[in-house]
């Protein structure tokens, strides 16, 4: 054999070998990324905290301040609609965000308004809120946005639909419905740590 041909043989061998086995290791489902590798989203800052202090004349309802009204059912189902509507806020949070199945209500959210809030406390200085004032602080705190005009329908829907919804609060079911609170879905047994599906038999 001539030695001087030797490498280049060598060579197209190993690039052949490797073209064949292509095919083989983009099959191997455990060569991919680990999917619960990625980071833990529960683990995030909780987008629902209020953010910095500020000024709690801005959501503090005017004195004389008469909420509008108008057919309850229609009032209801105005509600409804405003609580999933991201476009009240400026970061695409809306009620429905961080109150999904009664989520991140307070044991507190079963007394009747106005009563002690804690976010309310700490960001406001509030002893005490309104409903309707708790409504307009969620616009301007979570959401990061601007209250509604008070005499406004929208204001109006969206107190009473969250009195509706208080009505049937339950303490131990909003813990249930806490996403970030199930067990780790990525802390079941390691699907790629079986044998490798994609080993050739000896």
């Amino acid at each position: 054999m001539n030695l001087k041909t030797q490498p280049l043989q060598t060579a197209v061998a190993g690039i052949f070998a490797l073209a064949l086995a292509g095919p083989v290791l983009a099959q191997n489902p455990c060569a991919a990324k680990n999917p619960c590798a990625a980071k833990n989203p529960c683990a995030a800052k909780n987008p629902c905290a209020a953010g910095s202090k500020f000024d709690s004349k801005m959501v503090t309802r005017p004195k004389g301040t008469k909420l509008a009204t108008g057919d309850r059912a229609g009032m209801l189902k105005l509600g409804e609609t405003l609580w999933s509507d991201t476009k009240l806020s400026t970061n695409n949070l809306s009620c429905n965000t961080c109150h999904t199945g009664n989520a991140a209500f307070q044991s507190t959210f079963t007394q009747p308004y106005p009563h002690y809030v804690a976010m309310a406390k700490d960001k406001g200085g509030f002893k005490k809120i309104n409903l309707d004032e708790m409504v307009q602080f969620c616009l301007v705190a979570p959401m990061a946005s601007k209250t509604l005009p008070w005499d406004s329908k929208e204001l109006a829907a969206l107190t009473l639909y969250t009195a509706q919804m208080q009505k049937s609060f339950k303490p131990a079911a909003a813990a249930k419905g806490n996403p970030c609170a199930a067990k780790n879905p990525c802390a079941t047994k390691n699907p790629c740590a079986a044998k490798n599906p994609c080993a050739a038999k000896k």
